[in-house]
């Protein structure tokens, strides 16, 4: 018998870009798929994984920036595709790369991803994963190893395969991030990917030239050395999923292993950062 799911709906005023900022955090937290409205968020949970003293490490719901409320209710099992074909969208980065589902019309870009995101993470909508394909975009990946740590629906891993990058190697903690990876590698012909399911303890002796990481502050500080440990000399590390204030942090953990700041990229508060090694 399927679990019942917790529905949040939040208000939020003004929804930009704190609706984008509620969605990431509440996603690293375990909340499964999200619908954005005019006046902020419903987000959905399993029940049993529900547990309340999970909302206080939502740091925005806590800003002095935006108004933020919200009822929750239980609810059957949620159509998950019905639910994101209502509103996902189509999204065109630097009008060279399109990220898009498969009833949308292509587009006349050069990289075109084609994918079904369901209840993972990494639409290209978020300032985040939409920065992080900016930084693939603007450097060279024809060759190189590249390392997608925390891929959500492997869209950073598919446009480094897309831009010339062999062998890529995705890896996500959460099984539903792991099978829509799989089936968006097959529908975006990348063969050359290959997923993995789990953490930075799968990471072995393989060395990469580059590792992309999107995902959040607190996960990027405890595993940073072992990215640094199967990074190449010379190799390049992005990093996201954290925000404007949290760069100096940041930074001093990637120096104190060898690393080099590079530049960084902000979106809605949110950054990227490229390190070198």
């Amino acid at each position: 018998m399927a679990s019942n799911y917790l529905e949040f709906q939040f208000k939020i005023d003004p929804p930009v870009p704190a609706s984008e900022i509620l969605i990431a955090e509440l996603g690293a937290l375990g909340f499964e798929s999200f619908v954005e409205n005019e006046d902020g968020v419903t987000a959905y949970i399993l029940k049993d994984e529900f547990q309340e003293e999970m909302l206080a490490e939502v740091q925005i719901l806590d800003s002095d920036e935006f108004e933020i409320s919200y009822s929750s209710s239980e609810i059957q099992q949620v159509n998950w595709n019905e639910e994101w074909e209502k509103n996902f969208q189509p999204i065109v980065v630097d009008d060279i790369c399109s990220v898009r589902a498969p009833f949308h019309p292509k587009p006349e870009t050069e990289f075109d991803i084609v994918i079904e995101p369901k209840m993972s993470f990494g639409t290209g909508h978020h300032a985040t994963t939409h920065m992080m394909i900016q930084f693939i975009l603007k450097n060279e990946w024809k060759g190189k190893s590249v390392l997608d740590m925390g891929c959500g629906t492997g869209v950073l891993a598919i446009l480094s395969a897309q831009k010339g990058a062999n062998p890529v190697e995705a890896i996500d903690i959460d099984n539903w991030c792991y099978l829509n990876t799989l089936e968006n590698i097959e529908r975006n012909n990348v063969p050359e990917i290959s997923v993995k399911e789990g953490g930075a303890e799968l990471l072995g002796e393989k060395k990469y030239d580059a590792i992309i990481a999107n995902i959040n502050r607190n996960i990027l500080l405890n595993d940073m050395a072992k990215y640094v440990s199967v990074l190449k000399p010379g190799g390049d590390l992005y990093l996201s999923g954290f925000y404007k204030e949290d760069i100096p942090i940041i930074q001093e953990a990637c120096e104190k292993l060898g690393l080099k700041f590079q530049e960084n990229l902000e979106k809605d508060k949110w950054v990227s950062v490229k390190f070198s090694l």
